[in-house]
C-alpha cells in the first residue's frame, strides 16, 4: 500500500503536513539497513517532504543534505528532526526541476520525487545525481512506470522497464522491483506502477 503522492504543486505543503507520524518509507529503511551506521558520512534526501526520511538518516548517524520545493520545508524538516547542529543537517528549499548542483554523497535517496521533475528536466537532474555519487555510494529511488493511472501527464515521468533499467547502467543494481497494484494515494485510489530501485556506485 502506497499512501503517497498528490497531483498539483499547490497541495504539496498540505500533503507533507499530513505525513507526520508515519514511519520512514521502506526503501529508505532498507538503504539504512544495508549500509549500517552512517558514521558521519554524507547523505542526500531529494524531495525530503515532511522530513521523516531525513530524521531516519540522522538517527542512523548520517550527515544529511535535505531539499524540497514545498513552502515551509525548512521549518517542517527542522521540527520533524529536532536537529539544531548545522554540521549534521542542511535544509535547502530547491525546485528539483532546476537542480544543477549537489554535494558529493555516500548515499542519495529520492523517494517518489524524481517523477515530478518532468521528462524535460529528468536527464539533467539524473546527470547531477550520478555525478555526485562517491565510489561505493548507495542510491535508492522510486520511479513511476508506464502503466500507472497517471501515465500520460506531460509534466510527470513514466518509464518502461527497459528505460528505467537504463538509468542505472554502470551501477551495481542490488534491487530492481517492478510493482503493479491498485491502492490508495493522497488524492484517492489509483493503479500504481512503480520501480523501486537500490543501486551502488562501483568502488573502482
Amino acid at each position: 500500500m502506497r499512501l503517497i503522492t498528490v497531483r498539483g504543486g499547490e497541495h504539496w505543503a498540505e500533503y507533507n503536513d499530513s505525513q507526520q507520524g508515519r514511519a520512514a518509507r521502506p526503501l529508505c529503511a532498507e538503504l539504512i539497513t544495508l549500509d549500517g551506521d552512517g558514521a558521519g558520512r554524507d547523505a542526500i534526501d531529494l524531495g525530503c517532504g515532511a522530513g521523516i526520511e531525513t530524521r531516519a538518516l540522522l538517527s542512523a548517524g548520517w550527515r544529511v543534505y535535505a531539499t524540497d520545493a514545498a513552502p515551509g520545508t525548512r521549518e517542517r524538516v527542522l521540527a520533524a528532526t529536532d536537529e539544531t547542529d548545522p554540521a549534521r543537517l542542511t535544509v535547502e528549499v530547491t525546485d528539483l526541476r532546476t537542480l544543477r548542483d549537489l554535494p558529493h554523497a555516500d548515499l542519495i535517496y529520492a523517494g517518489y520525487s524524481l517523477p515530478y521533475v518532468g521528462p524535460n528536466h529528468l536527464p539533467a537532474v539524473w546527470r547531477v545525481i550520478r555525478a555526485r555519487l562517491r565510489p561505493g555510494a548507495w542510491l535508492g529511488v522510486n520511479l513511476f512506470g508506464e502503466n500507472d493511472s497517471w501515465a500520460g501527464n506531460p509534466d510527470e515521468v513514466f518509464l518502461g522497464a527497459s528505460a528505467a533499467r537504463a538509468l542505472f547502467d554502470g551501477l551495481d543494481v542490488l534491487r530492481f522491483d517492478e510493482v503493479e497494484e491498485d491502492g490508495p494515494a493522497y488524492s484517492g485510489t489509483k493503479h500504481w506502477h512503480t520501480f523501486d530501485v537500490i543501486a551502488r556506485m562501483p568502488t573502482m
